[in-house]
């Protein structure tokens, strides 16, 4: 899996309001700014963009050597304390944005029977959810035995969103697969490759004490702002040596 060299980036906003959207639009900038720094590619999916130029949720694809193995660990809850702009009184509040990470699953390795799936169309929207295309050429893909609901609006054509589409959901469904037969091992086999859960904090952005904190590894580091600007390398860098 290690050497897959693309992947599937979902950052959602989780509790906090606007702080939060502001939050998770931070992320995506910093997982964009270190793309670049690596020379990956980076591109947009499908996103709910709000209109302080934050995101409800983001889907985007980044391509290049290592990717995979370079950002696996950013799955899981991500959590910022500082003192939001809008916030009269100086107090800090908590916000939390999710990111998930998945890897680009070809056709040929795993399959979706076509009769799974319901597939529509409509109309692409901009931040704050105005129309910006007449013709319907986003596509929503609904896997029924599952449920998982994935779509995308970025592209051109509607046969490109669709394939889009598909690459996610085949993303999805499989690491679902992975996870379950991650759960069904013994305590020892879970234990070295993890449980691929989601929902656990995996990491602090303390902005008042300019800190960082990897809750997985117990290890702090500071210079928040040059963090937050896209240098992951001391957090990667820290993750491959537990390996």
């Amino acid at each position: 899996m290690d050497n897959i060299n693309k992947i599937i980036i979902e950052v959602r906003a989780g509790a906090g309001g606007d702080e939060a959207s502001i939050f998770a639009g931070e992320l995506v900038n910093m997982y964009q700014k270190y793309a670049q720094k690596r020379n990956w590619k980076f591109s947009v999916i499908d996103s709910n963009q709000t209109t302080l130029g934050g995101y409800k949720t983001f889907i985007g694809k980044m391509e290049g050597a290592g990717v995979y193995e370079a950002l696996k660990h950013e799955s899981g809850v991500h959590r910022i304390q500082r003192v939001p702009a809008t916030e009269k009184s100086g107090r800090v509040h908590t916000s939390t944005a999710s990111v998930a990470i998945l890897p680009v699953v070809e056709q040929k390795v795993f399959e979706i029977n076509p009769n799974d799936l319901e597939i529509s169309f409509f109309r692409s929207s901009g931040p704050g959810g105005q129309n910006v295309n007449k013709v319907e050429t986003a596509v929503r893909v609904l896997h029924k035995p599952t449920g998982v609901v994935v779509a995308s609006q970025t592209e051109r054509s509607q046969n490109a969103n669709k394939e889009s589409a598909l690459t996610i959901l085949r993303s999805k469904l499989y690491e679902e697969m992975q996870r379950q037969q991650a759960s069904s091992l013994g305590a020892l086999r879970r234990e070295q490759i993890g449980s691929m859960e989601r929902s656990e904090k995996i990491r602090t952005y303390n902005f008042p004490d300019d800190r960082v904190t990897d809750h997985r590894i117990g290890k702090k580091f500071h210079n928040i702002e040059k963090i937050i600007a896209g240098d992951l390398d001391p957090i990667i860098k820290e993750f491959s040596k537990q390996q």
